[in-house]
């Protein structure tokens, strides 16, 4: 029976249409809202309504919304005003109307804004009460909230090593003015404004402009030291004056250390700065006519100024950040991780400390990481790369060369429309480095794929322009992740409403500037993380996210030549099914390079190449069917690419399904296997059901199908419910549906019109005496993306890791800053005394240890040591009379010493039989 569709606040306004609401609002009308109009409503909630200033229209429908959420929020215990507030603000988001900013709503409930992000969260009820558009506002503001708290709390520490405390505040009344003024800056050159690193570089740039201007009695001694040197050089306005031949002239000498003095104290790269002052920020100061002055901007106009602008975008007042105001306080919570490290170390220990990470100092760290390991790398290609292009049958140099040419541009331009219309410089800059980053991997592929086929013509692969395109495009995305640009904060939808949409660079955007088939940019992505062994962690996580958005959503749009390729194995008389249900349960093999999934679309037992293909220039050996007779018309090959896509698939499919099961049907196991058969056999022969659709849908689905048939009480709202708190999901999944075309709907209606209509006849089979075969559970392997040098847990200890030497230029006590000592199995120390060090603790150990054992004598306690347990200090033996902590772990760590390394070894012999 098909599950009935709840009331919804998107049912009741379907009477009232949008485009007459949104002409409607006009700020006159809102004084005149009266209480006799909304007699039927509680005057408290008419009385919130007046003094933010709503229209009529915002009134009613918030008012519709309280009473549709009321019953199921009783349970909250938020007041009723703070509830109305969410109301209200969800109303205004969806309906577009002008009527009050963020920060004014946050003040007249009084909470900050995580606290009432997290309650206009609460009031999505029901699979559609918050429509998507909200949820992607929301998103936004959080974003942007997070980035202005950011630079604020590194705007606070910087001015206190830039400014001296004077009696007067006068030092406070500058910081104000050119906190303000970076706040107008930020809005005025960006249209993204939570760019993070931009955003930082532009507030490097106004810090500048101050202390330029600043009495030198109010600076610390190194500015004060800059500042005089600035002022007896001539100033910028003379310098013009002196030279109109030139549009503008170079930067004074010293203005220049000014600013590198400022990034070095930022851990900011200067020349990235420069660029930003020299583009966006002098055209910000024109439009000002402050370029030419050398006072301070006068402080009532900035203000002026940038009130406008915050009322016009009416999300958050980033003044308040300077004022402290509760708002946007940031919530108390746990002190992470990194912060806990101990501040001093003893001074025999030779161990540097790390400070506390913070967002600019990840996002400078990320960056001078990736520009570090491009140094080596040329803006043209190597002595290397350009003996391949050689070796090729065709010179593949000079196409290469006009579509770098052709993509820079696009490029360029693509990226100041959606950042900023004086950013296209900064473009330029990301395609640069993106540009090193590709010769970079495409250099590693080639060699690595000269090894494995012992050839040097690599002419087919070369003069493949998507398999160029893809390439670069991965190594964009990466540089683009690196600068924290793209991200997944919508999820990877980036259809949002409004301009949000123009100014999201988050992945896919990179496929959409390129016009590049999702499907085939995943072809690359492996490849392309073995071939760089460099890659951080975080960058090596965001390329895996991306694979698998493209192969749970992006993959399976209408124009993707996925579909095609499905065609042609399913009416073809394709050798094998796209992947058989039998092979599930064999291990991953990933040993597919990026020539194979581009060039071969044939599995190598099954290819057979073209007579006039020479082998060399395919980059893959030619190889008859095995057992085949050689006067036997060869089979129909089957898409490499295609299979490798569907066994990925089938693995994140079912990695998904058993979490979901875990937290749904926990007390059901054995529905599980009867789920993913019918799961897997729609990914497999209703393939056109995931057409402009999401894998999770058709997941809930089947779930809801089996649960249905076989009399177990899960609803639809329950199982999104939990599928929200699942990592990697977004809201719109379950609310924008596509039920035909273009025509969306909720996941209910979804399961209603198209899943059950297309598959009724599979789903009672499962309530039959005789129900199908269960599929094979897939082999869920290590992911292909694990570092080799991550922790290793010791088997048998709840809390012991090894850990390989990360990088050779890290020293032991950046790896390991809460440790008194580290044990680096495998890697030198550097100086004989360390392990004298080591002998004589656990000799003294050993004493203590006996010690405890004789009952006659007291034992001393052992030093406290830390073995992160929850965050917590693990006592010794002092407070148990069993071995003491330090020697268990030894003996734990000697003893599976000698098991992990031939554990290790038979994991290598089976790799080198695979």
């Amino acid at each position: 029976m098909p599950p009935k569709k709840r009331n919804s606040v998107a049912a009741q306004n379907k009477a009232l249409k949008p485009g007459a609401e949104r002409a409607s609002p006009d700020k006159k009308e809102s004084p005149d809202l009266s209480a006799k109009k909304h007699r039927d409503k509680d005057a408290e909630f008419v009385t919130l309504c007046k003094s933010l200033q709503v229209t009529d229209v915002v009134c009613d429908r918030a008012w519709s919304l309280w009473k549709t959420v009321q019953e199921s929020m009783d349970g909250v215990s938020d007041s009723q005003k703070r509830l109305w507030g969410a109301c209200l603000f969800v109303t205004v988001t969806d309906l577009d109307v002008p009527c009050f900013t963020l920060s004014q709503v946050l003040k007249a409930v009084s909470l900050n804004l995580k606290q009432f992000m997290a309650l206009v969260r609460k009031l999505d009820v029901n699979l559609d009460t918050i429509n998507t558009k909200v949820d992607s506002v929301m998103t936004r503001l959080e974003k942007k909230y997070d980035v202005t708290l950011a630079l604020y709390q590194r705007f606070e520490k910087t001015c206190k090593r830039i400014f001296a405390l004077v009696a007067d505040d006068k030092e406070r009344e500058i910081m104000r003015s050119c906190w303000t003024m970076f706040l107008l800056a930020k809005g005025r050159v960006l249209q993204m404004e939570d760019d993070l690193v931009i955003s930082f570089q532009l507030l490097l740039c106004t810090l500048e402009l101050f202390i330029k201007r600043c009495p030198p009695d109010l600076l610390q001694p190194l500015y004060k030291s800059a500042i005089g040197k600035v002022q007896s050089q001539p100033t910028r306005t003379s310098r013009r004056n002196q030279s109109k031949a030139k549009s503008r002239p170079p930067e004074p000498e010293v203005e220049v250390q000014l600013l590198e003095t400022l990034c070095k104290e930022n851990e900011c790269n200067a020349e990235e700065v420069k660029n930003v002052y020299q583009t966006s920020f002098s055209a910000f100061l024109d439009s000002l006519d402050l370029s030419r002055s050398s006072d301070f901007p006068p402080a009532s106009d900035i203000d002026q100024q940038y009130e406008e602008h915050y009322l016009k975008s009416r999300d958050i007042d980033g003044r308040l950040f300077f004022d402290g105001d509760e708002t946007v306080l940031l919530p108390k919570v746990e002190v992470s991780q990194v912060e806990r490290t101990p501040k001093k170390h003893p001074p025999d220990d030779d161990a540097v400390l790390i400070p506390p990470q913070t967002p600019i100092r990840a996002a400078m760290t990320s960056i001078q990481q990736l520009r570090g390991d491009l140094i080596s790398s040329g803006d043209q290609p190597s002595t290397t790369l350009n003996t391949y292009f050689k070796n090729c049958t065709v010179d593949p140099t000079q196409n290469m060369l006009t579509r770098l040419e052709t993509l820079e541009q696009l490029f360029s331009q693509r990226f100041g429309q959606a950042v900023g219309p004086r950013c296209l410089i900064l473009g330029k800059q990301r395609f640069a480095l993106g540009v090193r980053l590709y010769y970079k991997i495409m250099e590693a592929m080639l060699k690595s794929e000269e090894k494995r086929l012992s050839v040097q013509n690599f002419s087919k692969l070369l003069n493949d322009a998507t398999f160029h395109t893809s390439l670069l495009a991965c190594a964009l995305e990466v540089v683009m992740a690196t600068y924290g640009e793209s991200s997944f904060k919508t999820g990877g939808y980036n259809h949002a409403a409004g301009d949000s949409a123009e100014t999201d660079v988050c992945f896919p955007w990179i496929l959409h500037v390129f016009n590049l088939a999702a499907f085939d940019f995943y072809k690359v992505i492996e490849s392309f993380i073995k071939a760089d062994p460099t890659l951080s962690k975080d960058t090596v996580k965001h390329l895996e996210t991306c694979e698998n958005l493209i192969m749970e959503r992006i993959a399976w749009r209408t124009d993707s030549p996925l579909f095609e390729l499905l065609k042609q194995e399913h009416e073809g008389g394709a050798v094998e099914q796209v992947e058989t249900p039998a092979s599930f349960s064999q291990p991953l093999q990933h040993n597919h390079t990026a020539a194979d999934l581009y060039l071969s679309p044939v599995r190598p037992g099954h290819r057979v190449l073209p007579p006039e293909s020479p082998a060399p220039a395919n980059s893959q050996a030619s190889t008859q069917a095995p057992n085949q007779p050689a006067n036997q018309t060869p089979r129909q090959p089957k898409s490499n690419s295609l299979s490798l896509f569907y066994k990925k698939l089938y693995r994140l499919a079912y990695t998904r399904l058993e979490k979901l099961c875990t937290y749904l049907l926990s007390s059901h196991p054995e529905l599980e296997p009867i789920i993913w058969t019918l799961f897997q056999h729609t990914l497999q022969h209703e393939y056109e059901l995931m057409r402009d659709r999401h894998l999770d849908q058709l997941m809930m689905s089947a779930m809801y199908a089996i649960c249905k048939v076989k009399s177990v009480d899960l609803r639809f709202k329950t199982i999104v419910t939990e599928y929200k708190n699942m990592p990697n999901t977004n809201q719109e999944t379950f609310k924008h549906v596509l039920i035909t075309e273009a025509h969306y709907d909720s996941i209910i209606v979804f399961y209603n019109q198209v899943f059950m209509q297309r598959l009724k006849t599979n789903i009672l089979q499962y309530a039959s005496p005789r129900p199908p075969t269960l599929s094979p559970i897939p082999q869920i392997p290590r992911s292909p993306y694990k570092f080799p040098n991550s922790p290793l847990r010791v088997p048998g200890s709840n809390n012991v890791y090894i850990s390989p030497l990360k990088n050779p230029r890290m020293s032991p006590g950046i790896m390991t800053p809460r440790s008194r000592m580290l044990v680096s199995i495998g890697e030198s120390f550097g100086r004989s005394s360390r392990f004298r060090e080591i002998n004589q603790m656990v000799n003294s150990s050993e004493r203590s240890f006996k010690r405890t054992l004789d009952l006659s004598s007291a034992p001393k306690p052992l030093k406290r040591l830390r073995f992160d347990v929850d965050g917590q200090d693990e006592a010794d033996g002092s407070k148990s009379g069993r071995d003491s902590t330090l020697i268990q772990k030894l003996a734990e760590m000697s003893s599976t010493r000698s098991r992990m390394q031939e554990q290790k070894l038979k994991e290598d012999a089976e790799a080198r039989k695979e």
